[in-house]
């Protein structure tokens, strides 16, 4: 017997290591660091 929810937490987490949302959050997250050093502002 499981728990409930373990199967599918399990199949979504190794899809997660290469999403093309997470690589394009990372390059948003760039973009912004890059802003803030270019702007000596704090976000």
């Amino acid at each position: 017997m499981t728990v409930p929810g373990t199967e599918a937490a399990a199949s979504i987490v190794p899809g997660l290591a290469g999403s093309p949302a997470l690589l394009c959050l990372a390059g948003r997250r760039a973009d912004v660091l890059f802003a803030m050093l270019r702007d000596g502002t704090l976000y």
